[in-house]
């Protein structure tokens, strides 16, 4: 970096440094693959847990022996450093394994969603140039119609079974694993453990040398238009998580226990939840399926130090009527993946208080194209509402949305992110690689993450919400997680999304879809929750409808799929004015 540019940086503004040791505010990152920062890192820990799936336990010294296993597995099927293989999987061993053996060898893993429609899985696999996929039987019946369209040569075929325990496989396979539909053995569909023997008589010939700027995996997202994209992810860009993971989660200590639910094709679960405790020599619980009925009785039986989820996974918590819920083990309660409301955000904590937690919840920020963490609200950087501060070496800074114009602290604005986990860019996609990357004048390649958000003169950032989602009525801009806020504050609203409609004047006013409290009716508490708007809002801003439902639709990864409500009030007025 020029001497004009170390210049610009000294001169930028970084109130939040104050927050970390001076030893802890720049981390440097090795030139060393993901696989490579995991051994170097676990080099002492052969006899540790690193991986429990349904009691199943896999030390670290078994997990790198079934890494480099898979990883000879790949070279004899033909992969080589740069071919691009697609994980088609819930969380699993195989899964974990498949993305390491594949980075030790160089090769690219594109991370996609096992219940994903089957265009969507052609889109995903033509649009990467995959040549072999792994996937979860369970999608056979979607695969077998697109995988010829493709140039993928090779299917590897998992169940959730393979690393199940006898009595507990055998049960899988009695209740659910015989109702799937799966592929004959042939060239094509090959299952685990025949191709983990295809690589038995391989000699393997070490690592592939990669660093770290080498394209490691791709994501994917629907980035500030809502076009799917894949997000090409560096080596740097995970390491360098797992580094400052160190730094932020400084009390987790090698051997303790980390609940991962978030999957693993999402950002905040393979480098939140799964990667950077792995790095620390934690024990990952792996969940490839949640159900948020028997959430307190996974956290009985597992006892997890750490745990992290989005908001609806902490409400599904707070919802439990187990009384004896003893959380006195948890160390750290991390939501990202969507914003949590303050109303919600105090009732965790009223929970986690109740249950024996001596901790409270701390909320973090970032994107897929950040690798999902960028900040995160800890320490005495945990105001209440807040994202927290960002991670050593990162930068955050507010705009004027659409300009590189910094403005004042206390001002919204668009956040911008710039770091060592940013990503390298949209593959294939160099138009919006460039609208989202932008070079500012401090020399920097920033992130316009087209969200809105505020930074307090502490370096304490506030998300506001998407700016895609303002409402502008009559020319006044209303924020709908302002307006959901304070709908959620009234004592018998359980969850609140607001989304824009059209109006014919107005252009466009408010919706609130409200899911009550359990013992309260719509009827009975109609005209309070107006008369609390009133009270609360400016005129402009208070819902033009109220619709009250008994859950919101969700997107795969537990947001509320806001766009799923308003393209559902969009089709139930136009079936009004076709008198349908």
């Amino acid at each position: 970096m020029n001497v004009v540019n170390l210049i610009r940086q000294k001169m930028m503004k970084t109130p939040w440094t104050k927050y970390y040791k001076k030893e802890d505010r720049k981390i440097k990152i090795e030139d060393i693959s993901i696989y490579q920062m995991l051994a170097k890192n676990n080099v002492s820990r052969d006899k540790n847990i690193a991986i429990n799936y349904y009691g199943t336990l896999i030390t670290y010294k078994e997990l790198f022996h079934k890494i480099n296993q898979a990883a000879n597995a790949f070279r004899s099927q033909g992969i080589r450093r740069g071919d691009i293989v697609t994980i088609c999987m819930p969380n699993t061993p195989e899964a974990l394994i498949s993305f390491y053996a594949l980075n030790k060898i160089g090769a690219i893993a594109n991370m996609i969603h096992p219940l994903s429609g089957e265009q969507e899985i052609k889109e995903y696999l033509t649009s990467t140039h995959s040549v072999m996929l792994i996937m979860i039987d369970i999608c056979y019946e979607k695969v077998k119609n697109v995988i010829k369209e493709t140039d993928v040569y090779k299917t590897i075929v998992t169940s959730a079974s393979d690393s199940m325990g006898f009595l507990l496989s055998f049960g899988y396979q009695v209740t659910q694993g015989y109702k799937i539909k799966k592929p004959k053995r042939s060239e094509e569909y090959v299952y685990w453990k025949d191709f983990i023997r295809k690589g038995l008589n391989y000699r393997e010939t070490g690592e592939i040398a990669t660093g770290k700027d080498t394209p490691a995996v791709i994501l994917h997202s629907g980035g500030t238009t809502g076009n799917p994209k894949g997000i090409v992810l560096s080596n740097g860009n995970f390491n360098a998580l797992s580094m400052q993971a160190k730094i932020v989660f400084n009390e987790v200590r090698p051997g303790e226990k980390v609940l991962a639910i978030m999957p693993i094709f999402h950002g905040f679960g393979l480098g939140v939840s799964i990667n950077a405790p792995l790095v620390l020599g934690c024990e990952v619980i792996l969940i490839p399926q949640f159900n948020a009925k028997k959430f307190d009785k996974l956290l009985e039986k597992y006892k997890p130090n750490v745990l992290f989820g989005v908001p609806t996974l902490f409400e599904a918590l707070i919802n439990t009527k187990n009384e004896r819920l003893d959380l006195s083990m948890v160390r750290y309660v991390i939501s990202g993946g969507d914003s949590l409301s303050s109303s919600l955000e105090r009732r965790i904590n009223v929970f986690l208080a109740s249950h024996k937690a001596r901790v409270e919840i701390s909320q973090g920020y970032g994107m897929t194209e950040s690798l999902a963490a960028v900040a995160l609200a800890f320490g005495k950087a945990n105001k209440p509402g807040s994202i927290g501060i960002p991670f050593p070496s990162n930068y955050i800074k507010i705009v004027k949305p659409r300009t590189q114009e910094e403005v004042p602290y206390g001002e919204d604005g668009e956040i911008c992110i710039s770091g060592p986990t940013v990503m390298l860019g949209y593959l294939d996609n160099e138009k919006e690689t460039n609208e989202m990357l932008q070079i500012h004048k401090d020399g920097l390649v920033w992130l316009h993450t087209g969200d809105m958000g505020m930074m307090d003169e502490d370096g304490v950032v506030f998300y506001r919400q998407r700016i895609k989602r303002m409402i502008i009525s009559s020319g006044y801009n209303i924020y709908p997680a302002h307006v959901e806020q304070v709908i959620e504050e009234h004592p018998a609203v359980l969850k609140c999304t607001v989304v824009g409609i059209p109006h014919p004047y107005k252009m466009e006013v408010p919706k609130a879809y409200i899911v009550l409290k359990n013992g309260y009716s719509p009827l009975g508490v109609r005209k309070s929750i107006r008369e609390h708007c009133k009270k609360n809002l400016a005129t402009y801003a208070i819902p033009y409808e109220f619709e009250y439902r008994k859950s919101l639709p969700k997107t795969l990864i537990g947001k509320v799929d806001f766009k799923k409500l308003q393209e559902e009030n969009s089709e139930h007025r136009k079936s009004v004015r076709d008198g349908k």
